[in-house]
């Protein structure tokens, strides 16, 4: 890790799964956003009785916040089967299906929704490179957005710039260009927010829209969700949308996110809405460069191998074959995930103090207790 990516990490904090904004931008304690009713797969409709096959979730979930304590104050868990249908939903505490927060590094793998969507309409490519669409020039010229995407691209992972809400991308993306390379393009997995931030200014650049707009004109408008959601600098203020933070900006409530879980799920096509292309979301769950050295890993840091596709954490055993099971967990205990094997998607809310340590590793490591007693459920 070079001396600048370690000043920056004693100002970005826990930027190391989703860069949510500032640390004292906490809302802990506050009241509930409304999320709207008529957002997600079905809203907020009532979850008909899921049975006893269910029990075994519910009272998993019930005791891991038992034992977090105040730390964990509430959250919640809503399973949606391949037909969409929400299957289960168990709130546990002060959390509510409606509640609209900041979702920290769960905001990547809708950006990379997006993304798939600005390539389908033959803007980009996943080859297109900084050098063609932003000018760059020298070590940084060969950088593709393959490599952005799956956070490959060499780059200083961490850059002040992502936080500052008077800035717009394009002045975040303009000042990450002048940074030295750490690795060269393809060698090297750093997790973090510069290659999100850039790809996004790739986008803007050729479509001529802002990110924002982007992100509203080719999910949020379509599949009915409210202007609140969208992306912020510092998500847990909502504030700043001239500098959103691609990878950890966006805010929204469980129901609001389901439709957009279940477009990744379906791999781009939902409810008569058809985004991005099927190569693209099974390229998603792909690691695309297996030899790449691991540098900054929160999941290696958990003693989890998963590797990296595009804007999704893989698990399994073989990611450069690619996986069934892709999630995208935040630094506040956000976490959805699918399984396209056994055939449903999930979405754990929560918004945790950020202070707290073990945050992420207690909600990945409660994803990964629900995904057998889910299957089970399921019949699977």
């Amino acid at each position: 890790m070079t001396n600048v990516v370690r000043v920056l990490g004693l100002s970005l904090g826990v930027l190391l799964w989703a860069c949510g904004g500032g640390s004292s931008d906490s809302d802990a304690g506050t009241a509930p956003d409304a999320g709207g009713s008529d957002a997600g797969a079905d809203g907020g409709s009532t979850v008909p009785d899921a049975g006893p096959a269910w029990d075994a979730v519910g009272a998993l979930m019930d005791a891991r916040v038992a034992d977090a304590g105040p730390s964990v104050p509430g959250l919640g868990l809503a399973v949606y089967d391949a037909q969409d249908r929400k299957v289960y939903e168990h709130m546990v505490g002060d959390f509510a299906p409606d509640r609209r927060v900041a979702v920290a590094s769960s905001s990547k793998m809708v950006a990379g929704t997006v993304l798939f969507e600005v390539i389908r309409q033959g803007h980009l490519t996943l080859d297109s490179t900084t050098g063609e669409v932003l000018g760059w020039t020298g070590d940084k010229a060969n950088i593709t957005l393959r490599h952005l995407l799956s956070f490959t691209s060499g780059m200083q992972n961490e850059h002040l710039c992502t936080l500052r809400a008077d800035y717009t991308l394009a002045d975040c993306v303009a000042i990450i260009a002048t940074t030295p390379q750490v690795a060269p393009p393809g060698t090297r997995f750093d997790y973090g927010s510069t290659h999100l931030q850039v790809a996004a200014r790739m986008a803007e650049v050729k479509t001529g829209k802002r990110w924002n707009d982007l992100f509203r004109e080719t999910l949020a408008a379509p599949l009915g969700l409210p202007p609140e959601v969208t992306y912020f600098t510092a998500p847990r203020k909502a504030e700043g949308t001239s500098n959103p933070l691609i990878a950890g900006g966006l805010r929204t409530s469980m129901n609001e996110y389901a439709p957009l879980l279940g477009l990744v799920f379906h791999r781009g096509s939902y409810a008569g809405l058809e985004r991005g292309t099927p190569e693209l979301f099974d390229a998603q769950t792909r690691e695309p460069f297996p030899d790449v050295t691991i540098g900054n890993s929160p999941v290696k840091d958990l003693g989890r191998a998963y590797r990296y596709g595009l804007t999704a954490w893989l698990h399994c055993d073989t990611p450069a074959d690619g996986c069934d099971i892709i999630s995208s967990p935040g630094a506040f205990g956000w976490t959805p995930w699918m399984d396209r094997e056994a055939g449903y998607y999930a979405v754990l809310g929560m918004q945790l103090d950020r202070s707290n340590e073990g945050v992420v590793g207690f909600s990945v490591d409660l994803s990964v207790e629900l995904q057998p007693l889910i299957r089970a459920a399921l019949g699977h």
